[in-house]
This record gives C-alpha cells, structure tokens and sequence, in this order.
C-alpha cells in the first residue's frame, strides 16, 4: 500500500494541532531516552512501521543502545532497563491498549512512584500523542522510508 492521502497538505492546521500536542509532552520533564522509547513501543504495539523507524533512529540521535531498542518489545524480560523505564513501558502498554483493561491502579501507582505529577501528565499526553501519529499514519497509508 502507498501513501492514500498527505494528511499535512490536505489539512495543514491537522499537523499544526499534532506539533502543539507533541511541544507540550516534551516540556514535562522526561528524558529524551524515554521519550523515544515511549514512542517505540506504543508504535510496536499499534504496528505503525513508519513510526518505529522515525524513532528508532531518534532514540540512536540521543544515544540509545541497540540492545535496548532491539528488546524493547521484550521489556519485561531484559534487564537493560531501569525500574523508571519498565513503570513508563507498562503504563504505555495499559494506555494504547486501554480498551481492553484500562489502566490498572497498580500500573498507575507504579508510574507515579517514578513521575510527579507534572511529568505523570506529560507521560500520559506523549503516549496519547504517540498513539494519535500512529493512527494518522496508518490510516493514509505513511510507510517507513525504503533504504
């Protein structure tokens, strides 16, 4: 499948909306490691091509390991990742799949006992807005670029 529609050219303010939400996360706090690999994985589990490789080469700009982005879809089961990055993983898990169980009060006590409140509410936006991207780029067709 190609691209079906250039969202950004049909709808020029779409974008503009999705960069103020996007500004807005990156001002609360988290680190720009976690960040992109927030990103990753909501975009791993959406299976947004086109994402997963914008921020994988995002995360190796910040300089992200490899490994860790490697087995990142494996999170639970690697011990390369802090016990902050686990509590944002899983928390990132329960809010792009929040239809089928919501967020849990213990994912949700976990991810505040690592975020305060301002850096819980900018998680909670970066993973919407990941999840926003995702399905814009999904649903017009954006494939990851072929090198």
């Amino acid at each position: 499948m190609g691209l079906r529609l250039n969202y950004a050219k049909a709808y020029p303010e779409a974008l503009e909306s999705m960069l103020k939400m996007e500004k807005f996360a990156k001002s609360g706090g988290i680190e720009p490691q976690l960040y992109e690999l927030v990103k990753i994985r909501a975009s791993q589990i959406n299976g947004c091509a086109y994402c997963i490789e914008t921020h994988t080469k995002d995360a190796r700009a910040f300089g992200e390991k490899e490994r860790r982005i490697y087995l990142l879809n494996t999170w639970r089961d690697a011990p390369c990742y802090s016990e902050k990055e686990r509590a944002a993983l899983e928390i990132t898990e329960y809010v792009t799949r929040i239809s089928e169980k919501g967020v849990p009060e213990e994912v949700y006590e976990n991810a505040r006992a690592y975020f305060d409140e301002r850096e819980f509410v900018a998680l909670v936006v970066l993973i919407n807005t990941i999840n926003s991207w995702n399905r814009i780029a999904i649903s017009t067709g954006m494939q990851a670029l072929m090198i």
